[in-house]
C-alpha cells in the first residue's frame, strides 16, 4: 500500500469547488439567454460578472499554490485544473456575449441541447471537486463527462450540417458557427477537467 506524506489542506479543494459552482452559474445564465424575450444584454453582463468572479478565484487559487511548499496534489496538476476550469467559463462567457453582440434573432433549437450538456457537466463537476480531497468515488464522474462530451460532439456535427444546408443566410451561418463553436469548446474543456481529475486519482492512489 502506498503511503502519502502530502498534507491535506482542505482550502485547496474548497477553492476548486467554488470555481466549479461558478461554472454552474455560468451555464444557467447561458441557458437563460436562449429564452424567447430574454434580456440578452443584461444576461451577458451578469455572465461577464460571474467570469470576473471566477477569474478572481483562479488567481487566489494559483497564489495559494505558489505560496505552499508542499501541496496536497502535485503542483502541476493543480495549475492544470485551475486553468481548465477557467477555460470552461471563458468559452461560456464568449458564447453568451456573441449571442448578444451578433444580435441573433432566433437560435436553432439544437443550441439548447448543447447548453443542457453544459449544465449537466457543470453540475457533475461541482459535485466532484469536494470528493477530489479523498480521491474516491470519482470514476463515474469522468466516465459520465466523457459520455456527455461524445454526445456533444455528435450534436455539434449535426448543428454544423444544418447551418450549411442552405437554409441560412451566409452571414448568419458565420455568426451561429462562432456561437456553437464556443459552446463546443466549453464542453471540450469540461472533459479536460475530468481527464485531469482521473490522472490525479490514478497518480495519487
Amino acid at each position: 500500500m502506498a503511503i502519502s506524506f502530502r498534507p491535506v489542506d482542505g482550502s485547496f479543494f474548497e477553492l476548486l469547488t467554488q470555481m466549479a459552482v461558478k461554472l454552474q452559474e455560468g451555464a444557467d445564465l447561458l441557458a437563460e439567454v436562449l429564452d424567447d424575450g430574454a434580456d440578452r444584454e443584461a444576461i451577458a453582463e451578469h455572465l461577464a460578472e460571474a467570469e470576473t468572479s471566477a477569474d478572481e478565484l483562479v488567481h487566489q487559487f494559483v497564489s495559494k499554490v505558489n505560496r505552499t511548499f508542499v501541496t496536497p496534489i502535485d503542483r502541476e496538476d493543480l495549475y492544470a485544473l485551475a486553468h481548465e476550469l477557467d477555460e470552461v467559463m471563458d468559452h461560456m462567457d464568449s458564447a453568451c456575449d456573441l449571442i448578444w453582440l451578433y444580435e441573433v434573432e432566433e437560435l436553432p433549437k439544437e443550441f439548447a441541447k448543447q447548453v443542457t450538456v453544459l449544465q449537466r457537466c457543470s453540475e457533475l463537476t461541482a459535485e466532484a471537486m469536494p470528493r477530489l480531497r479523498g480521491r474516491k468515488d470519482l470514476h463515474e464522474y469522468w466516465e459520465e463527462i466523457s459520455r456527455l462530451e461524445s454526445a456533444g460532439d455528435k450534436q455539434y456535427r449535426r448543428i454544423l450540417a444544418k447551418l450549411f444546408d442552405g437554409r441560412y443566410d451566409p452571414l448568419e451561418v458565420v455568426k451561429l458557427k462562432d456561437i456553437i463553436s464556443s459552446m463546443e469548446a466549453a464542453i471540450d474543456a469540461f472533459e479536460r477537467v475530468a481527464t485531469t481529475v482521473e490522472q490525479i486519482v490514478v497518480k495519487e492512489s
